[in-house]
């Protein structure tokens, strides 16, 4: 018994050994592996080539971001934030073997790349593994959220860098730049950006000079590409590269004269990381950058940027100097810092497993096996999308289509001292010299008014903005291409090959008034035997045969669609010319101002409005009382009297005012159009044809001239459908004659320049109707070029001065016979103007009539009820309405208290010399009595 309880009790406690060790394995294992989800240090890779500006200045700000990170152990709840930096060493391939190595050792994100090159290969790679890419130097406007998820630009995206550009460009009114870039992705597309930011403001790139990638160019590339560029009109240059490309550039500029007076240079953030980081500068590199425009990433003033900036030389140890991308350096890893914390407060955990799809390739040299999928990516991109914090570079949230809340920059100028800030630009309120954050609380105006930048100091140490273009250095002359015209030839003509004209001596003095030199030559177009077509003319713009046209061209639609015009020098549109006859004054001129319908309908209403007016006042009224003859007579007179406001009897009912007051304000119209059509008349000359403008003629079927090679033929069978056949070509002014004495064409249409000339000798014929075209003459310049905007300002200047009008005065001055004293005939009033008045009139007087009839069978009812009649029906009607007429006829009297305040009366003193006593006679409308002086009552009659 013994041995078996020793037995027994050994069992026992080898069981409760087991017991307590295979709980102590169980709670090792669990906290072995919540300590393997919550791991103590959280590894972050960073890849940049760290012997860049950029790259020098992010590894100081990274390593200051992650110090102060892990000095603070509630951020990330005691683990430690680890930043593995790779140095690409300026190699895309380097890059990706450190991208793979991060994937291999479990990096929860990566911030970097510093080049949009390697980020587009580098997406790809993290869009499968899951691990957010973090970038504030690779804005390539072309990384696309939603083709590569995982990339997040930290920074303002190049394509905010390009709208300032353009706006830049824009409001200093130049319309053509000059693009130079390094050929990788960031700055091709950048520059594809710009281009389309420049044409919203009507501007465009009209070179593209295309250098090798940053750490390929060498001077010759450079040389090769500036030559071409400083041959180009434009002087507005962009240069949009890197720090090392583009020092060359302004090195080489500098060399070739294209940083002196003339030249624009506008860089992109390059410049301002250089003046930046490395100043002071060199001399010579100073020099060769005086005088350009730069961008750089504005970030809002705080005292946390200022503790920041006054601990830079110790945190650096004076080996680079402060530049903006420092600030998103520093916040782009605090953002990763937030998102990690958010992820592990969410319950997430930070754990990698392997991609199945790489497990066959296994044994390869290349362990791609290794790499694995961080399965709360997805969760702590979104924490990254969903950031709202304060940095250093201020307030970090991001859009819906996650860029970065209010991108803004500022504006330096390159000046001999170093550089000055000019302005601001932001996406919120554009071009400005108050700060962003100040704009932010008020409305948003971006109207080109609201625009505004300080004084700049340009390339040569001009303060006076640079046109912006030039001729190029060959100085190649200008082909200006004129019509060699047979007709009209005092608009344009060729004397021993020499052009004169009044369109020429027009565009002489305009290149005149231009502050540059314009070397052209005129070449002469047509054959010389009838006028050339001036679409054809205009089209040899587009074709390259010309640089310019100038002459008597019209502007019309279809031709702006090919060229740019300057603004017109003469009006011009066209008009309709006919035989007409004088019409001489006569006894009945007076009649003409009226048509017979007009005068018919007129008198008419005379009479309705006196008929009404009468009917209205008869039982109430004395002065429209009496026999048939007199109210007949009364009647008459009182409508026609109207007509000059004349009238004596007065209206006392409401109805017969309301009435009245309506047709005198008809009569008033009636009387100025009259008047004003009848002055006309009898001081101008008339003249009369059966063609009374554009819309009659166009109503027939006679045909139609028109001047060979003018734009009216493409109007006439385009825009108004006049068939071809109606239409006859004609040549010269000659023809236009000869063809309307002859009846060939029932009237000629053609330009008003033109038609005053040709009028000015013959009078027999004159402008019908009106222009029913409005346009002018101007010169043709090719598509975006700047001569026609500057040609524009000189004839406004001529304009202003009076010179345009002295040139058109010596060319085209009056002869005795003009045009303006026949500028139309004078047509007369017909009832069209004027059946809107009537009708109201009309109107006016049945509702009258209505009401007043209405009231009248009323007051009939009551005080003659309807009584039945034995003798019969018959008789019963008719004794009904011969009591209606004499109701109708009677008249209504007043109560006597009123009527006693309303009494007038007109009295005459006189002597009785039978009874020696004074009277007094007189009219009184009432029962009155007078008193004799004596006492005695004598009633008056």
């Amino acid at each position: 018994m013994k041995i078996e309880d020793q037995w027994s009790n050994m069992s026992f406690v080898i069981t409760m050994n087991l017991v307590l060790l295979l709980s102590t394995f169980i709670l090792f294992i669990g906290v072995f592996s919540e300590e393997t989800l919550k791991p103590d240090v959280v590894n972050v890779g960073a890849i940049f080539s760290f012997k860049t500006i950029n790259g020098k200045v992010a590894k100081v700000a990274m390593k200051a971001a992650e110090n102060d990170i892990n000095s603070d152990p509630s951020i990330l709840g005691g683990r430690i934030l680890s930043i593995t930096m790779h140095d690409s060493n300026f190699s895309s391939f380097l890059g990706v073997i450190g991208a793979l190595r991060f994937m291999e050792t479990d990096k929860v994100a990566i911030i970097g790349p510093q080049h949009a090159v390697m980020a587009h290969v580098l997406s790809h790679l993290v869009n499968e593994l899951h691990v957010p890419l973090l970038s504030f130097t690779a804005l390539d406007p072309s990384l696309s959220p939603l083709q590569y998820p995982f990339f997040v630009q930290t920074a303002p995206s190049d394509e905010f860098q390009m709208i300032a550009i353009a706006e830049i460009v824009s409001y200093f009114g130049w319309a053509e730049i000059i693009a130079v870039f390094s050929d990788d992705d960031q700055s091709r597309n950048g520059i594809i950006t710009l281009g389309d930011k420049l044409a919203q403001r009507h501007c465009r790139i009209s070179y593209k000079a295309a250098l090798p990638p940053d750490q390929k160019a060498k001077r010759s590339d450079v040389l090769r590409e500036l030559v071409r560029v400083q041959m180009m009109e434009s002087r507005v240059i962009v240069l949009h590269t890197f720090s090392k490309t583009g020092l060359l550039v302004f090195e080489v500029a500098k060399s070739l004269g294209m940083t002196e007076k003339g030249y624009v240079w506008i860089a992109s953030t390059w410049l301002s990381t250089v003046l930046d980081s490395l100043s002071p500068l060199k001399s010579e590199t100073a020099n060769t950058i005086r005088g350009a425009l730069t961008l750089r990433p504005h970030t809002p003033d705080s005292k946390r940027k200022r503790d920041f900036l006054s601990r830079w030389n110790r945190l650096s140890n004076g080996s680079i100097g402060f530049n903006p991308y420092g600030l998103y350096a520093y916040d782009t890893v605090w953002m990763v810092a937030h998102a990690v914390k958010l992820l592990l407060d969410q319950g997430g955990t930070i754990t990698f497993s392997n991609d199945t799809r790489l497990n066959g390739l296994e044994g390869r040299t290349l362990n791609l096996s290794a790499l694995n999928v961080f399965d709360g990516g997805k969760q702590l991109l979104k924490n990254i999308l969903e950031t709202n914090m304060t940095g250093l570079t201020g307030p970090v949230q991001f859009n819906q289509d996650r860029s970065l809340i209010n991108p803004s920059y500022d504006i330096i100028n390159v000046v001999e001292t170093g550089y000055r800030q000019i302005g601001y630009w932001s996406n919120y309120s554009s071009l400005s010299i108050v700060q962003p954050e100040t704009l932010y609380s008020k409305k948003a105006n971006r109207s080109s008014s609201n625009q505004q930048l300080d004084s700049v100091v340009w390339p040569g140490g001009e303060t006076t903005k640079p046109r912006g273009w030039v001729f190029p250095n060959n100085g190649r002359e200008l082909r200006i291409g004129v019509p060699r015209r047979v007709s009209y030839r005092d608009f344009v003509f060729l004397v021993n090959g020499t052009v004169q004209g009044y369109c020429i001596d027009v565009f002489l003095a305009a290149i005149r008034f231009l502050p540059y030199a314009v070397p052209y030559r005129f070449i002469p177009f047509g054959d010389g035997r009838s006028n050339p077509s001036y679409h054809e003319l205009v089209s040899q713009i587009n074709s390259g045969v010309f640089d310019g046209v100038v002459g008597d061209i019209n502007i019309v639609t279809d031709r702006t669609k090919i060229v740019d015009f300057t603004l017109p020098y003469i009006e011009s549109g066209l008009v309709v010319v006919a035989p007409v006859k004088k019409i001489s004054s006569s006894a009945w001129s007076f009649s003409r101002p009226f048509t017979p319908l007009m005068w018919s309908v007129t008198t008419t209403f005379f009479l309705i409005v006196g008929a009404v007016v009468w009917i209205l006042e008869h039982r109430i009224n004395d002065e429209f009382r009496g026999p048939p003859k007199q109210q007949i007579v009364t009647i008459l007179w009182f409508s026609f009297s109207t007509m000059f406001f004349a009238h004596r009897e007065n209206t006392v009912s409401m109805l017969g005012r309301l009435v009245l007051i309506i047709w005198l304000f008809v009569v008033m119209i009636i009387n100025s159009s009259y008047i004003a059509s009848l002055t006309s008349i009898l001081t101008v000359q008339q003249l009369s044809s059966p063609i009374k403008g554009i819309d009659t003629l166009i109503s027939s079927n006679e045909p139609i001239g028109f001047q060979v090679g003018s734009f009216a033929q493409d109007y006439l069978i385009e825009e108004r459908h006049i068939p071809k056949s109606r239409l006859v070509p004609l040549g010269s002014p000659e023809e236009y004659a000869l063809a309307l004495e002859r009846r060939t064409v029932a009237a000629v249409i053609d330009e008003r320049p033109y038609v005053d000339l040709f009028l000015s000798h013959n009078c027999e014929f004159s402008i019908i109707g009106q222009e029913f075209t409005k346009s002018g003459w101007g010169f043709a310049f090719p598509r975006g070029s700047p001569l026609a905007i500057d040609m524009s300002t000189a004839i406004l200047a001529l304009s202003e001065n009076g010179e345009l009008q002295k040139i058109h005065d010596q060319w085209l001055s009056k002869r005795p016979c003009s045009s303006e004293s026949s500028e139309a005939d004078s047509e007369q009033l017909d009832l069209q103007s004027f059946w809107g008045l009537f009708l109201i009139c009309g109107i006016a007087c049945i509702l009258a009539l209505l009401l007043y009839f209405w009231l009248m069978f009323r007051q009939f009812s009551q005080h003659h009820p309807e009584e039945p009649d034995p003798t019969g029906p018959g008789s019963c009607r008719s004794a009904r309405l011969q009591t209606f007429l004499s109701f109708f006829d009677g008249k209504v009297e007043k109560s006597k208290s009123s009527s006693n305040r309303k009494r007038k009366s007109v009295f005459s003193v006189g002597y009785d010399k039978e009874d020696e006593s004074t009277y007094t006679s007189g009219r009184i409308e009432g029962d009155i009595s007078l008193e004799r002086q004596n006492g005695d009552t004598c009633p008056i009659k």
